[in-house]
């Protein structure tokens, strides 16, 4: 049985990013200072590309345990939910006791905030999320009540990507990443360099990058229906 190549350590993406960037010769090292630089380097390009796109390998479903009468709940290693604070959330439902399942609507910020009884108790239906800087915060309405307390809502997260601590470390991106990373960092590598080198470095980053983001899809395909607030949002204009 065939096994994956698993050769995509944060060293060998910065040893072959310094020899793209044409600082280093064939058979070279870079040096501890070189090495340093670029895995911080590295680990920056990475929380970068988490922002600008969807990357399905990093969709979690998070349960949300629910308590009568709570209504926020916080996503953070010292929350509600212990975990990494996740960078969005993409969508979200509500199981019952019975094991049904139903979607949740997401409101947006002016909504939430319009909403008179914020309080009011319930069978849940929307969600709020509030970004904060350590930890991502979500606001259920209707608050449960003692019968939806019995189930427990899910929310289908973007998490954050693990970044290299040392050089040893696997980057924490599937395998055929590899080539967009390493021509990404020789990228951010060749500044000072003559221009035919920053010209083919920018030039490979974004071919390779692009035909990840192209090929970063799901399987199914996906049907778009009218957001049913719409007609609700217009009239508050008129």
């Amino acid at each position: 049985m065939p096994t994956p190549i698993t050769q995509w350590s944060a060293q060998r993406a910065i040893r072959l990013a310094y020899k793209d960037a044409g600082w280093i010769q064939e058979g070279d090292e870079p040096n501890g200072e070189q090495y340093a630089d670029a895995l911080a380097r590295l680990t920056d390009l990475i929380n970068m590309w988490q922002t600008q796109g969807l990357k399905l390998w990093l969709m979690q479903d998070v349960q949300i345990p629910l308590a009568i009468g709570k209504a926020k709940y916080s996503m953070s290693p010292t929350g509600d939910v212990v975990m990494t604070k996740p960078l969005r959330v993409v969508q979200g439902y509500y199981i019952d006791s019975n094991s049904i399942r139903r979607p949740l609507v997401v409101l947006s910020r002016e909504e939430w905030t319009r909403l008179s009884q914020i309080v009011q108790q319930g069978q849940i239906n929307s969600y709020f999320i509030d970004k904060q800087l350590l930890s991502l915060d979500v606001y259920f309405w209707l608050v449960p009540d003692s019968t939806a307390a019995t189930g427990s809502c899910h929310l289908v997260t973007e998490v954050q990507a693990t970044g290299p601590v040392s050089l040893t470390d696997n980057l924490a991106f599937p395998p055929e990443w590899f080539l967009a990373l390493r021509w990404g960092l020789a990228d951010e590598l060749c500044t000072g360099q003559p221009d035919a080198i920053v010209q083919r470095c920018g030039q490979k980053a974004a071919q390779y990058r692009q035909a990840l983001e192209d090929w970063d899809v799901e399987d199914a395909s996906i049907t778009f229906t009218p957001d049913q607030r719409s007609m609700y949002a217009a009239r508050s204009f008129r």
